[in-house]
């Protein structure tokens, strides 16, 4: 069966525990995602459907040849573990269980053109009066050696809109009627943005 499932972030709010602890979580409608394609060792999982004055033939064909009436909206591979499932067959969420570890992709928040201490949090300069580099970046290269800014300097420039993986979250509840996993902690991304929910493998980068 495919590790993962495309899906929607709907927001975040909070559950309670037996003891009554509040959880922190993010609220994903995931699936229910077709089987477009299978690969070798992975499996290409369709979510949603576009409207037809929108799709091409190619990807019409390629959606048809698994039996499904539309294309699909968002197209996504995950891993493959256990038997491989038949193109057009049915994913939902009840292949994630409470407790097990995933990690979400999705796509950061635009913030749009931003300086240095916004975007890479530098401390800025003096803020006392008279002075005018209040937020500058400073020096940004060396004199006569080598005379140019080296790549990969942090500076000004477009910050957010780029794909984010977040790792070691932990699935809190699974609402199979509803097709809603409630995941602990934020996850990337704006209200409706498309993410995926994947098993994670291992530990993660917090444990």
């Amino acid at each position: 069966m495919t590790t993962g499932l495309i899906g929607r972030k709907l927001g975040m709010t909070r559950v309670f525990t037996e003891d009554g602890t509040a959880v922190p979580v993010t609220v994903i409608e995931a699936g229910p995602c077709r089987v477009v394609q299978v690969r070798d060792g992975g499996v290409q999982l369709g979510w949603g459907a576009q409207r037809k004055q929108r799709v091409t033939r190619a990807e019409l064909g390629h959606a048809r040849k698994a039996g499904l009436d539309a294309a699909p909206r968002v197209l996504r591979v995950f891993d493959l573990n256990g038997d491989a499932p038949a193109p057009g067959a049915e994913v939902k969420v009840d292949i994630f269980t409470p407790g097990e570890l995933v990690k979400v992709t999705g796509t950061t928040k635009g913030r749009g053109f931003q300086g240095v201490v916004h975007r890479h949090g530098f401390g800025g300069g003096p803020a006392s009066h008279g002075n005018t580099r209040h937020r500058k970046p400073g020096s940004i290269s060396p004199g006569t050696d080598p005379s140019r800014v080296i790549k990969g300097k942090k500076m000004p420039g477009h910050m957010g809109a780029a794909r984010h993986t977040e790792l070691g979250l932990t699935v809190v509840r699974v609402d199979a009627e509803r097709n809603l996993l409630f995941i602990r902690g934020a996850i990337p991304g704006s209200r409706n943005g498309i993410v995926t929910v994947a098993k994670q493998r291992g530990p993660s980068r917090h444990d």
